[in-house]
């Protein structure tokens, strides 16, 4: 779990930075600071995206994900209790802390992709730390550009980041026996969709509510198992009745 711990260190250092910098740093440095991550982001995400096979499965467990998150109003629930906690906290808005967008954009960004999956799997199964420290770099540059434009939310998110990547790390020896390429080729699918859609975001071309669509990646083992064999059957069905 050393990995992760690094990647908790650099974060937390990025952020401070981006928050000590924040108010000498011209607005339109930000901005472009800012348009360059949402973009890299991007890129991420159709690298990620494109790694799947089974475009099938990926849409059906995004479209019943983003159904389930919706009724369950994921994303509302969230950002309620992260204001809650913020305000429990004793610290007042100031008119260009976002909290709770900082802490979600940064944990989403931080956490879901291929090279977070791949990096905590293999420091877990093979004490390979190299990818997840080449993330930790990449990691302390993006937090001090979302310290910078979103405050204080981001540096808390070391506290989910360090929950999820020490339990994937730790759990991996039991997942090894699950996670076939084809789960994971359905997961990193997902995966990249939504960093692709939280790319949008930081850009301010959209406003998706990307934690609704989180239960996908939950739904995507499922699916992945599950929907591959239902369309062989209809395949042979259909042959049949030809």
């Amino acid at each position: 779990m050393i990995g992760t711990i690094v990647n908790v260190i650099t974060v937390a250092i990025g952020s401070t930075v981006g928050l000590l910098l924040r108010d000498k740093l011209p607005q339109p440095l930000i901005k472009a600071v800012f348009s360059a991550l949402g973009l890299f982001t991007i890129l991420i995400g159709v690298k990620t995206a494109f790694d799947t096979s089974d475009l099938f499965s990926v849409v059906i467990s995004l479209v019943i994900g983003a159904v389930l998150g919706q009724a369950l109003r994921l994303e509302e629930r969230i950002t309620s209790a992260i204001e809650k906690l913020k305000q429990k906290g004793g610290k007042k808005e100031d008119g260009k802390d976002r909290f709770a967008e900082g802490l979600v954009t940064a944990f989403i960004l931080f956490c879901i992709g291929a090279m977070t999956f791949i990096g905590c799997l293999n420091e877990g199964l093979r004490g390979d730390r190299s990818t997840i420290l080449t993330k930790s770099i990449m990691d302390l540059f993006s937090s001090v550009a979302l310290a910078s434009a979103f405050g204080r939310g981001v540096l808390f998110s070391i506290i989910p980041l360090l929950i999820y990547q020490g339990a994937l790390t730790l759990g991996a020896s039991w997942l090894e026996p699950y996670l076939t390429a084809e789960i994971q080729s359905v997961i990193l699918g997902c995966g990249g969709i939504l960093l692709i859609g939280l790319g949008l975001n930081i850009l301010d071309i959209t406003k998706l509510k990307i934690i609704n669509l989180a239960p996908s990646l939950l739904l995507a083992p499922l699916f992945a198992v599950y929907v591959p064999k239902l369309m062989n059957y209809l395949n042979c069905l259909f042959d049949s009745l030809i």
